[in-house]
């Protein structure tokens, strides 16, 4: 198991410092960070990851916080997966898309 974890289905009133707070319990956070809207005035998007410094400490973490209520709502806390890495799609020019630049 890797260190770094996703917390998923956060109440959106939790900042990092708070995720890191309920995480340390089960060892050193090396990292906390709740993911952010940019287009939603820097509303948190409900979920983040948790980083520490020792496979234990995780497998501790998730044993102990997955499905745990947290302000009325059942987190899920699992191992992070890589993030894929997304394909360029080019846009379909049968369709239109808005703004028409056919000058």
């Amino acid at each position: 198991m890797a260190s770094k974890l996703f917390v998923g289905s956060l109440p959106y009133s939790v900042d990092d410092d708070e995720l890191k707070e309920l995480f340390s319990e089960f060892g050193e956070v090396t990292y906390a960070k709740v993911i952010l809207d940019r287009d939603n005035n820097n509303r948190s998007k409900g979920f983040g990851f948790v980083e520490y410094g020792t496979d234990e400490e995780a497998k501790a973490a998730v044993a102990a916080l997955d499905g745990k209520e947290i302000n009325g709502r059942k987190i899920i806390v699992n191992e992070a997966r890589p993030q894929e890495k997304r394909e360029f799609r080019p846009r379909d020019n049968n369709r239109s898309g808005g703004f028409d630049n056919r000058y």
